[in-house]
């Protein structure tokens, strides 16, 4: 569990980063299907069942559960001009002890893309991890062709460590991924881009 419970949103120039709730289904579903061709080449794939309500209650549910046990912070980004969701973004697998370790995945929609909301939010994710929940590394993989997603890794302080060897299975094919690090203390500069 997270030593003193920190705060579930996080709020940034633009957006507030939230835990799930119910009532974000029809708009989830709305943003999800509207960007599928845009979604689907870096994602697993999705199962049959993946804009019913009863799934999305359950991922509600995981949410919470897991942010409450000090897992996951699992949060939709929310744009408060007018409170649209703009896609999501999870501090995931949190590994205390020594390695004080998480991973972080992200999404968005396509009609929110390059605007600079993921950029926006995954800075504001990375510092609440090191101040709030004394996270010492995160790590995160994209898809080598994903110019996009390493371009954001890298606009908000990740650095290139490697190639991991089909590492998720992603649009039904097990993939490589590059992997990414943001450390607490930094010293590292610029490091080369394989």
């Amino acid at each position: 569990m997270f030593g003193r419970k920190p705060k579930v949103a996080i709020e940034t120039e633009r957006l507030t980063l939230r835990l799930p709730l119910t009532a974000d289904h029809l708009q989830w579903t709305s943003l999800r299907q509207a960007s599928s061709e845009f979604l689907k080449p870096w994602e697993p794939n999705w199962a049959e069942d993946h804009f019913t309500k009863r799934s999305f209650s359950n991922r509600v549910y995981w949410a919470k559960k897991s942010y409450d046990t000090g897992r996951s912070a699992p949060l939709f980004m929310i744009r408060r001009a007018d409170q649209a969701l703009v896609g999501a973004v999870t501090l995931d697998n949190i590994r205390r002890g020594p390695s004080q370790t998480g991973t972080l995945g992200y999404w968005t929609g396509q009609e929110f893309a390059r605007m600079g909301y993921m950029t926006e939010a995954i800075r504001a994710l990375v510092h609440f991890a090191f101040t709030e929940l004394d996270i010492s590394r995160l790590e995160a993989a994209c898809l080598p062709t994903n110019v996009a997603s390493r371009g954001v890794l890298e606009k908000s302080g990740f650095k290139y460590e490697g190639v991991a060897q089909a590492y998720l299975q992603i649009n039904g094919r097990w993939q490589n991924h590059v992997l990414y690090s943001n450390l607490r203390t930094d010293r590292r500069g610029k490091t080369d881009v394989g």
